[in-house]
């Protein structure tokens, strides 16, 4: 017997929530693997159809999900779609945009000696390094193991990492669910290329070539 119900407490991150069945009843877990693999990753609030079954210690689990407006298409499903991917960031181009104009002047102010080569280096080995840690962390959250705490990811993020993390957000699809890491996230953006700003200025040329580069070189 197929039951409709609305997904609760879901966790993006481990692919994982439950299921509250309409007129209420027994609330089952809910994992993404249950769900046809051509589907979008479900949200909070969004209603499913399933089979409910019964498992060891009183517990329950859904199987043979589908998503009701699977069933009905029309604007109710097209505005479901479009809060899913606004909400995760899918239907935003404003940060890739940012991030390629910022690359690019980036690198052409290397090229005509306004930055130094060695923060274009800087931005590129950190990029990757912060990859591979958003990389590890979506294969921890998978398999249960040692999560790389958000702390150091917005860290990396303010050192100059933020394109890479930018692109590992958008590739592997983790962290773009949680409003508070992104707005955190965002704050890191900010201050990192407002520092590098600061470089394009006088006092921040004087800075440079006065303190900075003597420094490195000694």
């Amino acid at each position: 017997m197929k039951l409709q119900g609305k997904i609760i407490n879901w966790n993006d991150d481990k692919g994982f929530g439950f299921v509250e069945p309409d007129g209420g009843g027994v609330r089952a877990f809910v994992h993404i693997k249950a769900f046809n693999p051509r589907s979008h990753r479900p949200v909070n609030g969004e209603m499913i159809t399933y089979k409910l079954v019964s498992e060891k210690n009183n517990r329950h689990k859904a199987t043979n999900i589908k998503f009701s407006h699977d069933n009905k298409r029309g604007n109710e499903c097209s505005g479901a779609k479009h809060r899913n991917n606004r909400s995760k960031g899918g239907g935003n181009i404003l940060g890739p945009v940012f991030t390629v104009i910022f690359c690019a002047g980036l690198f052409i102010s290397v090229l005509n000696g306004q930055v130094p080569v060695f923060v274009g280096y800087t931005y590129a080995v950190i990029s990757l390094i912060t990859i591979l840690l958003y990389a590890k962390d979506k294969y921890s959250a998978r398999t249960n193991r040692w999560r790389t705490p958000e702390a150091t990811l917005h860290l990396f993020s303010l050192m100059g990492g933020w394109p890479g993390a930018l692109f590992a957000q958008k590739i592997f699809r983790h962290k773009i669910s949680k409003i508070k890491f992104i707005i955190t996230f965002r704050v890191t953006v900010f201050l990192n290329s407002g520092i590098l700003f600061v470089l394009y200025t006088e006092q921040g040329q004087n800075l440079l070539h006065n303190i900075v580069l003597p420094l490195l070189n000694s």
